[in-house]
């Protein structure tokens, strides 16, 4: 009994942590009044007052070192690479062409399955589903009237296929917490998820080749010379499929833009220190709450909150479609709290890798559950940060597009039917 009570206690700093976020932006009536990286600071607080045990200077340190562990400080080199990486690329003209690139190559006539084509790639090379749906929502806004089409509808199409890649890019910050936090390989995790999701990529492109009713519409090719600003989130795709350390991809994707960007003139050499600290500013609040995270996993761990917690899912987890579940079901709740599904799978992850342990789950079917859950959540709640900016670019209200996000829902009923079947672990190494 005393051994659970300290559990519990132990694993109340992330009750406070979702308490803090949760009740207070209910309260306030805005998901995003509350910085997540408040919540946590309060959390972290928290934690180190309630654990028992040890000394202060103990209780500090141990959050220290859960803060600064090897895999936390691995996630923050590929933070800080990917942040260069994304704002030099965009400072070129690198989404732009990659966007007018990837709308040319379909015919027009093929608008809507053209824009999910478009979203899916965009974002696998860019890595995040707010920057694709940045970058292609005002196109599909203004072509929407053109085409006599439901604009929540086309904006739909983009926030489905930008949480394609969301869920796939090997330089999406959701890809890199589940992978880092499991211990497994990216290219283990992609294939493993990307046969999860193929069937309901190939549903939603028949749906949007054959049940679509957009007419033909003309797409203006840009000049040739712009071609190749796509070069280095192209060269990224590449890299990155070859299994090459993400570290290397993106040192390599950004010299490559560093080469074009001089090349066309669309980048001085005095600006390339101020674009990379517009780059690094850009992660520091994901960089902060991922160092507060490991340090309130690493006391609720100290603290025996984790046991307590494995004990008490182990009563009614029963095998490893149980634990599967259970992983599931963690990182959606955590997810519909947080709003974030970084944040859901940073915060889950430690459970999940001591649930696949016991159980027997491959740390990439772990990984490929938290990655496409905490995308299927993060896709249809209307307080997310996808499709408040997508509403906000087409002039909109997040409802309209919830009843369009078939990807997201499609996605999620694809988890549900694995877990279920348990047989759908296609593209084994």
């Amino acid at each position: 009994m005393k051994e659970n009570l300290r559990g519990v206690l132990a694993l109340s700093p992330v009750v406070v942590l979702l308490g803090v976020y949760l009740v207070g932006s209910l309260l306030l009536g805005d998901f995003y009044a509350i910085p997540i990286a408040s919540a946590f600071v309060v959390a972290a607080v928290y934690g180190i007052a309630v654990t028992r045990g040890y000394s202060l200077q103990e209780r500090i340190g141990l959050f220290s070192q859960g803060a600064s562990h090897r895999d936390i400080m691995y996630m923050i080199w590929i933070f800080c690479l990917a942040g260069i990486f994304a704002t030099t690329a965009k400072s070129v003209g690198a989404v732009d062409a990659t966007v007018a690139l990837t709308l040319q190559l379909v015919p027009s006539n093929l608008l809507p399955a053209g824009i999910f084509i478009a979203s899916c790639f965009i974002s696998m090379a860019v890595g995040t589903s707010v920057g694709t749906i940045v970058a292609l929502t005002p196109v599909v806004h203004g072509l929407a009237a053109q085409v006599g089409c439901d604009t929540a509808w086309l904006v739909a199409i983009v926030v489905g296929g930008a949480f394609f890649g969301d869920n796939l890019s090997f330089i999406s910050d959701t890809t890199i917490a589940a992978t880092q936090t499991q211990g497994c390989r990216m290219k283990d995790k992609f294939r493993t998820n990307f046969f999860m999701v193929l069937p309901a990529a190939l549903l939603m492109l028949a749906i949007y080749l054959f049940g679509s009713g957009a007419e033909a519409t003309e797409v203006v090719t840009p000049d040739a010379s712009q071609w190749v600003k796509a070069l280095p989130y192209l060269l990224v795709i590449l890299l990155a499929l070859t299994g090459m350390d993400v570290l290397l991809v993106l040192l390599l994707g950004t010299l490559a833009t560093y080469v074009v960007g001089f090349a066309c003139g669309s980048l001085a050499v005095a600006e390339v220190a101020t674009v990379a600290g517009q780059g690094l500013a850009s992660m520091y609040e994901l960089i902060l709450v991922t160092m507060l995270a490991g340090g309130v996993m690493a006391l609720v761990k100290a603290g025996g909150g984790f046991d307590l917690l494995i004990r008490m899912l182990t009563r009614t987890v029963k095998g490893r479609q149980g634990a599967e579940a259970v992983i599931s079901l963690l990182t959606a709740l955590t997810n519909l709290c947080t709003a974030n599904n970084t944040i859901a799978i940073l915060t889950v992850g430690p459970i999940a890798r001591d649930l696949a342990q016991r159980y027997g789950v491959e740390p990439r079917r772990s990984a490929s559950l938290m990655d496409t859950t905490s995308c299927f959540v993060q896709g249809v709640i209307p307080y997310g940060a996808q499709l408040l900016m997508a509403s906000g670019l087409a002039g909109i209200s997040p409802v309209e597009i919830i009843p369009h996000l078939y990807y997201p829902m499609f996605i999620g009923a694809m988890v549900v039917l694995s877990v279920l079947f348990g047989g759908m672990r296609w593209g084994k190494a």
